[in-house]
């Protein structure tokens, strides 16, 4: 197949008020061309609207009726993150009819990983069939549930697009990919036939509640408050027996899995600290699971801005942390583009999960096509 434009969507459970909005032109199996991106704000009250939704979903956890609240954020997130594609395609001087398709990610609202008794399960909100109809060319979408529905953890599915990224930059196993979102998950590659893929714990999430619920904004910008504090030892060596960091992979964690509560009673600085150096050690623990433990992470997702947090990544999980800029990689875009990658190779029915990165069964084809 001959590369085509595709563009990929993603906003992250972190809820950063931003939807990421890629052009990439691709077969799916290489990268033929980086085209525009953006970060597209949501509407205030759109963001207000899937925070209310995400509370609602915990208070659900996958029993009964839906909340009715779905269907209203479902309807308003499709929409505006189809304004957000035809933006961006227009902005290019490119119209809808040069795109060959959409990867609509969707919101995760909840995710269960399975256990050795039930089968997981995953929710992201995200009307496809609306999306095709309103741009007028084919949407991919619900990229997780086939996964997950044959046993698998529906997460993280970003592997195959790590492993074509790496594919120009290190073919040894000496670098992985670590992507820092709300839940950081990590992607090695052996340069031949095996890529490895999981969550390594959380990353953003609980340092942003941690910073929120104190009226202090909405992250620990530029890493400054967990620079300024001391981390509570103790408590972070209580926190680093949690049984998820030294379980086998494959495993996927849920944005709510590990909280801002494991910082109750510290000030704001100390409190980011040790939720800073928490991440950073729960990847080294996921290092030492891997065949080979790699020398370098290449790290993406909004996590590489603070620098509190990568150099904790170099000092206490030794190893090299650098920013995927450095690459020639957009470090913000690389979700979108992923799923805009993914997308491409839904629409060929390549496989876009595998045994070694979900838990499937098999390389497993995903995602359903609209238009």
């Amino acid at each position: 197949m001959e590369p085509i434009w595709a563009v990929g969507l993603m906003t992250g459970t972190v809820l950063d008020g931003n939807i990421d909005v890629a052009l990439l032109k691709t077969d799916g199996e290489t990268i033929d061309t980086f085209g525009a991106y953006t970060l597209a704000p949501y509407p205030p009250e759109i963001r207000a609207l899937l925070e209310e939704t995400l509370r609602q979903a915990r208070a659900w956890n996958f029993e009964g009726p839906e909340p009715a609240i779905f269907r209203e954020a479902e309807d308003a997130l499709t929409r505006a993150q189809s304004k957000a594609v035809k933006d961006l395609v227009e902005s290019t001087g490119l119209g809808m009819a040069d795109i060959g398709i959409v990867g609509f990610h969707g919101q995760t609202v909840l995710h269960r990983a399975p256990t050795s008794t039930r089968l997981g399960d995953t929710r992201q909100l995200g009307d496809g069939e609306l999306m095709a109809s309103i741009l007028g060319t084919k949407v991919a979408y619900d990229f997780r549930s086939a996964d997950v529905r044959a046993g698998g953890q529906g997460a993280p599915l970003a592997a195959a697009y790590h492993a074509a990224l790496l594919r120009s930059v290190d073919t040894s196993g000496e670098t992985a990919v670590l992507n820092l979102g709300g839940v950081a998950n990590i992607t090695w590659w052996d340069g031949s036939d095996t890529v490895i893929a999981f969550d390594t714990g959380p990353a953003n999430a609980p340092l942003n509640d941690f910073i929120k619920a104190r009226g202090l904004g909405e992250m620990d910008r530029d890493g400054a408050l967990g620079a300024a504090g001391k981390v509570d030892e103790e408590r972070l060596a209580h926190l680093l027996q949690h049984p998820y960091l030294t379980a086998a992979y494959p495993k996927s964690l849920d944005r709510f899995d590990f909280t801002a509560a494991m910082a109750d009673g510290l000030d704001p600085t100390d409190g980011a600290a040790t939720l800073s150096a928490f991440t950073a050690s729960a990847v080294g623990k996921a290092l030492d699971l891997l065949p080979r433990r790699p020398k370098r992470l290449i790290v993406s997702g909004g996590g590489r801005h603070n620098p509190t947090i990568m150099s904790m990544i170099e000092s206490r999980a030794g190893v090299v942390a650098a920013s995927a800029d450095q690459f020639g990689w957009r470090g913000d875009a690389v979700e979108a583009e992923c799923f805009a990658f993914l997308a491409v190779r839904v629409l060929r029915g390549l496989p876009i999960s595998f045994p070694t990165t979900t838990g499937a069964p098999r390389p497993l084809p995903g995602g359903r096509l609209a238009g």
